[in-house]
């Protein structure tokens, strides 16, 4: 069964138990403290990924998690997507990239953090709150966002953080749609290739300024003492590289088009 499948129904059947107004830091706290109350393991998919319930010590704060065990390493992996030399699936990249996130200061991919289930090593992700559908449901159902213009800037966003981690499995499945069309991004377990090259280029169309001055900023030191946990000096080593052709593509648009037609402002 594909991924998107996968990832669509995850989006289905993880339901959510709304804490109120918690800030990204308790809500680590909770992921990393909680009580599991119950687990099971998804029919779907061949990753092992787990719906778990758990509950915060005081037994005020029930929430459900995405629980994902998965550290693959291949020298070669032949996918949907054509053949990949130094194939990884792993649960450590959804830490990564919430932590990238966190430093962006994008606030799209939920909290994710690292501790046993169960005795086993694990990505514990928080599920988004008040999840109306993925963007595969909605494409499926030819519902239209109800802010247009917002929602492609929303978009383009994503396709910046996917270039910056050389996403090799971003899918409708797995862009989480709120009630207030907020898009978020899950499941990150095959980014962080090695590869200094952008994937694609030709999807950075627009930026938005906060980002991009971000990026500007993006400090080595920084992104390897955050990220150094979950990813080797070679991953962190791409992402600055892939840091870079980003801004210098941005920059050359800008040169072309103008800024007016490139950057914008919506973080």
């Amino acid at each position: 069964m594909s991924r998107r499948i996968l990832l669509a129904g995850l989006a289905a059947t993880l339901a959510a138990y709304s804490g109120p107004g918690l800030s990204h830091e308790e809500m680590e706290n909770f992921l990393k403290s909680a009580k599991v109350l119950e687990t099971k393991e998804l029919s779907i998919g061949v990753t092992n990924s787990k719906k778990a319930v758990l509950q915060s010590e005081d037994g005020k704060l029930k929430h459900d998690a995405h629980i994902q065990t998965v550290n693959i390493s291949k020298a070669e992996f032949e996918g949907t997507r054509g053949k990949e030399i130094n194939f990884r699936d792993k649960y450590q990249f959804n830490i990564a990239a919430y932590e990238l996130d966190k430093i962006l200061q994008l606030n799209m991919t939920p909290p994710s953090v690292e501790r046993k289930v169960a005795g086993q090593s694990a990505a514990v992700t928080w599920w988004v709150d008040d999840t109306q559908m993925t963007e595969l449901e909605r494409t499926k159902k030819k519902i239209e966002p109800p802010d247009q213009d917002k929602w492609n800037l929303q978009m383009y966003i994503v396709r910046v953080f996917d270039q910056l981690i050389y996403n090799t499995d971003r899918n409708l499945g797995n862009l989480v749609i709120d009630k207030d069309w907020k898009i978020w991004m899950i499941d990150h377990t095959r980014a962080f290739r090695m590869q200094k090259a952008l994937q694609n280029q030709a999807n950075l169309v627009k930026c938005d300024r906060k980002l991009l001055e971000r990026l500007r900023a993006l400090d080595k030191n920084v992104v390897k003492e955050r990220l150094k946990p979950w990813l080797t000096g070679m991953e962190i080593d791409a992402v600055m590289g892939r840091r870079d052709l980003i801004v210098k593509y941005v920059e050359k648009l800008i040169k072309e088009k103008g800024e007016s037609a490139v950057l914008y402002d919506l973080l």
